[in-house]
């Protein structure tokens, strides 16, 4: 599952000039069982099975998780922000536990100090997608993996807002026009109607994101102030 994902675009090139080494453990290849068996039922009943804690813990031992912070993807977990991808960023090595089945054995996350990380309120049947996605997410903050640092600075909800609405040629197509302000060259302009766009978007689909923008600090300009009144005050 992983192999497409870590290999292409830019996660495959950020890995080609070695600045992201990611690094897959099947924890099959440590059970000791005859029939290569990971999973067992839970004790006090309950559907589904549990990952067995045997495997598991001679495959974390494997890669040395004991030294190294330990992340694992779960519905129970912290919601995934960026506050918490820059952190994770941050560090050198990381140990990611893909949970799989109705769970794990809660011996595995207590004695290696896992951190229960969720990407939302619904459950999969494995964490290995929440694991490409927190993968993701966190290469975009390491500097070098994008190519553009202002890419990131201008990203949706990372900004603060959500992105402004985007164009490219043709100038007109099946009767819909880009808004002709954009091909004026007045960048400044063109910046106060990007922070408007983004401004009513916000309000619109993420009024916790546009409350949580406005509680924070900012020096908005004359012409910013006044777009964030007239904004704030359509009903």
């Amino acid at each position: 599952m992983f192999e497409p994902v870590l290999g292409g675009s830019i996660l495959g090139r950020a890995s080609r000039q070695g600045i992201l080494d990611v690094e897959l453990v099947d924890i099959r290849d440590y059970t000791q069982d005859k029939h290569r068996k990971t999973d067992d039922t839970p004790f006090g009943g309950g559907a589904g099975m549990l990952m067995m804690p045997q495997p598991a813990f001679d495959a974390l031992r494997s890669v040395g998780a004991e030294r190294k912070r330990c992340i694992y993807m779960s519905p129970r977990g912290r919601i995934m922000d960026k506050e918490l991808l820059t952190e994770l960023a941050a560090e050198e090595e990381l140990v990611i536990l893909c949970g799989h089945y109705e769970g794990v054995d809660q011996r595995i996350l207590d004695a290696f100090g896992f951190e229960e990380v969720s990407i939302g309120d619904y459950v999969l049947t494995g964490g290995e997608l929440p694991a490409m996605v927190m993968i993701d997410a966190m290469a975009r903050l390491i500097p070098g993996v994008l190519g553009s640092s202002e890419s990131l600075s201008e990203e949706s909800v990372y900004s603060g807002l959500l992105e402004y609405d985007q164009y490219t040629k043709p100038r007109e197509f099946e009767g819909m026009e880009v808004p002709e302000l954009l091909f004026g060259g007045n960048h400044k302009l063109i910046k106060l109607w990007q922070f408007e766009n983004s401004l009513r978007l916000t309000k619109e689909r993420r009024p916790d994101l546009l409350e949580a923008f406005l509680a924070q600090p900012h020096e908005f300009t004359k012409e910013e102030k006044r777009i964030l009144h007239d904004v704030l005050s359509e009903t």
